[in-house]
């Protein structure tokens, strides 16, 4: 029992023909409480082929290492910072999966209003969703309903909202109806990063999308039924997203190999990657979606700049049902991204959770280790 109480170092290991020993230097007692619990250790598991259980009661007794700490795997100065800071960059990447740019309001430019929601200015009428007073008769309660609607973050909550709407005062008036579609719109434009929507010059309709990369679609196909790509839901990708020559077009409604999309996405090493012209351009893409709310048509934008997301022949569609055809093929991709980005948050929160309680175990961990040594102290100054 008393090597319970001593702190140890090893000196050498000699190799001889009839096998391995270690010498150590044996000292009357520990410096701290971690010593004696590694001597514990040793003591326990000394037995032939105990070294992995060596190394999980090691691994318990110190913690594990932290990549931007100083613990262990956080030790940048040996690969050099400029290094670090790309694998670091490269792994983030990785990481982020569904990381779309958040886009607060998304313009919508269909012929004849369709799908607006902006409120009137004097010049023009106000398209701002409302609910009719003979619905819900009270003021405050209007009000506090419709900022609801408007705040929602996904159809799911919005559908979510209607069926309360529903058991709380009846059927949902068709007026309103056709309303809550043109917020169900906005709801799948805002998550897949489409800032401007609106129909150019051939018929085709164009949902601009600056912050979208191949990496995004490969992810949202992946998740997608049958991992397809959706049916009347093309993708453009300028070259200079792509690392190629030429523009990238993912159609939609075609099984695609995915597997060659990523590889030229990732083919570039680590030593060749721009990463400032990366970082770059997604600042460009925030600037780009800011200043979305101030065009007054597509022609205004070279769109050919843009990723973007295009369903043919949107003009040939009948007048009021334009909005009903574009949540058709984007509710698909947006509902994977919201469940992927929903589960991303839950994750985060679990790991936020598991540090914290890590950082107050350590803590603690750390004010048992004074007391103890204390307490060793007085000990081995009475023996």
């Amino acid at each position: 029992m008393a090597g319970l109480f001593c702190s140890c170092i090893p000196i050498g290991v000699c190799r001889v023909y009839v096998g391995a020993f270690v010498i150590n230097i044996v000292f009357s007692h520990p410096s701290s409480l971690i010593q004696a619990m590694r001597l514990q250790a040793m003591s326990d598991l000394g037995e032939l082929g105990s070294g992995f259980d060596v190394a999980n009661r090691d691994l318990e007794i110190r913690g594990a290492g932290s990549l931007l700490g100083t613990e262990q795997s956080g030790m940048a100065a040996k690969v050099g910072f400029d290094l670090y800071m790309r694998m670091l960059k490269k792994s983030v990447r990785q990481l982020r999966g569904l990381d779309l740019p958040a886009v607060p309001r998304t313009n919508v430019l269909l012929p004849n209003g369709e799908g607006s929601i902006e409120v009137g200015d004097g010049t023009r009428s106000s398209r701002a969703f409302q609910i009719n007073k003979g619905y819900i008769s009270d003021p405050a309660e209007r009000l506090k309903e419709e900022s609801a609607a408007r705040l929602a973050e996904s159809t799911a909550q919005l559908v979510d909202l209607t069926n309360a709407w529903k058991n709380t005062y009846g059927p949902i008036p068709s007026r309103v109806q056709k309303q809550l579609k043109t917020l169900h719109l906005h709801a799948c434009t805002r998550i897949l990063g489409i800032d401007l929507v609106g129909v150019d010059s051939s018929g085709d309709c164009v949902l601009r999308s600056p912050g979208l990369r191949p990496r995004h679609w490969v992810e949202i196909c992946k998740l997608l039924p049958r991992g397809s790509p959706t049916k009347g839901l093309d993708v453009f990708f300028p070259a200079r997203f792509n690392n190629g020559d030429e523009d990238l077009v993912i159609s939609g409604g075609k099984k695609i190999d995915l597997k060659p999309i990523q590889r030229n996405v990732d083919g570039n090493n680590e030593e060749e990657e721009e990463w400032d012209s990366l970082d770059q351009e997604e600042a460009e893409a925030m600037k780009e979606i800011s200043s979305a709310l101030n065009v007054q048509s597509v022609d205004e934008v070279d769109i050919e700049k843009y990723p973007r997301f295009v369903v043919n022949g949107l003009d040939e569609v009948k007048a009021g049902t334009r909005v009903d055809s574009l949540l058709k093929v984007l509710l698909p991709a947006s509902k994977v991204v919201y469940e992927k980005q929903q589960k991303d948050k839950e994750k985060a929160k679990v790991a936020a959770e598991l540090r914290e309680k890590r950082e107050l175990m350590k803590k603690q961990q750390k004010e048992r280790d004074t007391v103890q040594s204390r307490t060793f102290g007085q000990y081995a100054n009475q023996y």
